[in-house]
C-alpha cells in the first residue's frame, strides 16, 4: 500500500491544480485513472446499484470532520459477501484513504467514519464480492482545507490520551442478527500538513494506520488507514455477537506505537 501510494502521490500534485470543483465526470479524473490502474490494473468495475451504498454530504460543514457511511446493499452470508471495500478520496494528498476487510463475523459490511477532505473531490467506494467482482459507487463532495486544518485539541491533553479506546455493542434486533457497534479511539490522526500557528512549524505526520477487531479470537474487521480519517478516529461497523466472548481491539501507528483494548461483549453493551 505505501509503494502505490508514493506513485499515486505524484499523479496528485500534477493534477491538484485543475482538479478543483472542475471535473465533474468521475471517470475523467486523472487522480482515479492512475489509483485504478494502480490497485485493480484492467479488472472491470460494474456500477455499485444493488451491492453497496456511499452516503456522504454534498458540501460539508467542517472538512476535517466531513461524515461518510458505506452500506452493503445485501447481509454477509456463505453464499456471498463482500470482502473488501475500498475508500478513494481523489483529490487528497493521499487518495487511498482506507482499505477495509469484512468476514462473515461481521454480519453486515457497512462502515462508519469520518474524513478529512483536502479540496473539492470524487469521493469512492470500490467493493470486492467473494466472487472477485468489483462494484463502485462515487459522489462529488465541496470541501476544502481539512488535511491542513489545525489540530482541534489540545497537544497536551492529546498526548495524555494517546491511544486509549472505547468499545460498545449495541443489543442485537434478533438473535443471530448484527448488532451496531462502535470503536472510538483517542488519537490526534496528525496529517502533517497543518501548521502551528504559534510556531509557524508544522507537526510531524502521526496517524493510526491499522485497526483490527475480533471477537472470540475470530477476525470481525481489519483497516488499513491513513491521515484521511480525521482527528480522534471513531469506527461505526457491525459483528455478529456471541455473548460470552471478549471483544479485543488493537491499533498501530505509523510510529509504531500499538495499542490494545478488551471487553466482554456484555459490558460493552453496558
Amino acid at each position: 500500500m505505501i509503494r502505490i501510494l508514493c506513485r499515486v502521490l505524484l499523479v496528485c500534485i500534477a493534477a491538484a491544480g485543475t482538479a478543483h470543483g472542475q471535473d465533474i465526470d468521475p471517470e475523467a479524473s486523472l487522480i482515479w485513472q492512475k489509483v485504478r490502474a494502480e490497485l485493480f490494473a484492467a479488472a472491470k468495475i460494474a456500477p455499485g446499484d444493488g451491492v453497496v451504498a456511499l452516503d456522504v454530504p454534498a458540501r460539508a460543514q467542517d472538512a476535517a470532520t466531513v461524515p461518510i457511511t458505506i452500506h452493503a446493499q445485501f447481509p454477509q452470508s456463505a453464499d456471498r459477501y463482500i470482502d473488501k471495500i475500498w475508500l478513494i478520496v481523489d483529490n487528497n494528498p493521499t487518495p487511498i484513504a482506507a482499505v477495509f476487510q469484512f468476514t462473515r463475523r461481521s454480519g453486515r459490511a457497512d462502515i462508519e467514519t469520518r474524513i478529512r477532505v483536502e479540496q473539492y473531490t470524487h469521493v469512492r467506494a470500490i467493493a470486492a464480492t467473494n466472487d472477485g467482482a468489483l462494484y463502485m459507487v462515487s459522489r462529488f463532495v465541496k470541501a476544502a482545507g481539512g488535511c491542513s486544518a489545525p489540530a482541534g485539541a489540545d497537544a497536551a491533553a492529546a498526548k495524555a490520551n494517546l491511544g486509549k479506546m472505547r468499545l460498545l455493542v449495541n443489543e442485537a434486533p434478533a438473535p443471530g442478527q448484527p448488532a451496531l457497534a462502535r470503536l472510538m479511539i483517542s488519537h490526534p490522526n496528525a496529517s502533517g500538513l497543518a501548521m502551528d500557528q504559534s510556531t509557524r512549524a508544522y507537526a510531524p505526520p502521526h496517524f493510526v494506520r491499522s485497526i483490527e477487531v475480533r471477537q472470540g479470537g475470530e477476525l470481525v474487521l481489519r483497516a488499513d488507514v491513513d491521515f484521511t480519517i480525521s482527528e480522534n478516529p471513531s469506527f461505526r461497523f457491525y459483528l455478529l455477537p456471541a455473548d460470552e466472548a471478549t471483544l479485543e481491539a488493537t491499533v498501530v501507528d505509523n510510529q509504531d506505537l500499538v495499542f490494545t483494548s478488551s471487553i466482554g461483549i456484555q459490558a460493552a453493551r453496558r
